[in-house]
């Protein structure tokens, strides 16, 4: 019968709550480093205090096949990002902050109804500026009977200490991989130091949950799995990426190639990505992926 990995580590999460607050406190929560005060209402470049601060929540269909099943991904949105992506597709939630901030038990009460509801499990969207919360809502959840595996659903923008004191929380890590160059990073996510946060975040999840494991229904219930969009005039980078999942991560990396890129926000004003990624460009990354070995999903 399956457990969720935090069965295991409920006796340390009080501990492992007070870590947290000691970070928020001089917030380093996340790589942006802000560090201010959040337990006393101050905020950084996330604009989001201490509680959690959501945007929507319920069974999604249009995730990963292998998340969805038969009755859904039972998502939470958080609202607001540590990046700032120019192109994001979200950005009302992201970057104009639209959401309510809620207590720790209202978020752990939301967990359990989309459990009710039969999801296969608890996607939570956007999580590293507030992950923290992860830690009350298993506290706050389990003993009135959350067993749903949690999905940190994340940019891959996460700090490792944060990741470590995740580790034995979360059951899937499911990071987009959108970068290796640094000044794609700088240009388009507001964080030049991205690549090179991206790819110790990504060793560190796989050391914790290694490869994706899906049962005998098609359902994923542990390890690593990762989303990369492909974007237009980049695909060399995607090349670099993909080379890393399979020589440096694990030749058997799960990865989702997205093709879904479409210009929004401000990239329809800029002279590259103001256009959706051709035909091309999209089946030479998908044939790479498949030549070097990795896991391609859909």
């Amino acid at each position: 019968m399956f457990k969720p990995n935090y069965e295991n580590k409920i006796s340390e999460i009080p501990q492992i709550k007070k870590e947290f607050d000691q970070i928020l406190s001089n917030c380093t929560l996340c790589p942006r480093n802000c560090k201010i005060n959040r337990l006393k209402g101050e905020v950084g470049f996330c604009k989001v205090k201490y509680k959690p601060f959501i945007a929507s929540f319920g069974p999604h269909f249009g995730e990963e096949k292998c998340l969805v099943g038969t009755f859904g991904s039972g998502t939470i949105f958080f609202s607001s990002c540590n990046l700032k992506c120019i192109f994001c597709q979200n950005y009302d939630i992201s970057i104009l902050n639209e959401g309510q901030e809620i207590s720790f038990e209202d978020l752990s009460k939301i967990a359990l109804y989309l459990q009710d509801l039969g999801c296969h499990n608890l996607n939570l969207v956007t999580p590293s500026h507030q992950a923290h919360t992860i830690s009350h809502l298993i506290w706050e959840g389990f003993f009135k009977g959350l067993r749903l595996p949690i999905v940190y659903n994340t940019s891959g923008y996460d700090s490792l200490q944060t990741l470590k004191l995740l580790e034995g929380l979360i059951n899937i890590y499911m990071p987009d991989f959108k970068t290796l160059n640094k000044d794609f990073a700088q240009r388009y996510l507001n964080a030049p130091d991205y690549p090179e946060i991206i790819k110790q975040t990504i060793k560190e999840m796989h050391r914790q949950v290694g490869d994706l494991k899906i049962d005998e229904n098609g359902i994923a219930y542990e390890g690593l799995l990762v989303r990369h969009l492909v974007m237009p005039s980049f695909i060399e980078d995607s090349f670099r990426i993909l080379e890393f999942l399979a020589y440096e991560v694990s030749p058997n990396t799960a990865v989702n190639i997205m093709d879904q890129y479409y210009p929004c926000y401000k990239a329809k004003e800029d002279d590259i990505i103001s256009r959706r990624p051709t035909l091309y460009e999209i089946e030479k990354v998908k044939e790479y992926a498949l030549k070097l070995g990795l896991r391609v999903i859909n």
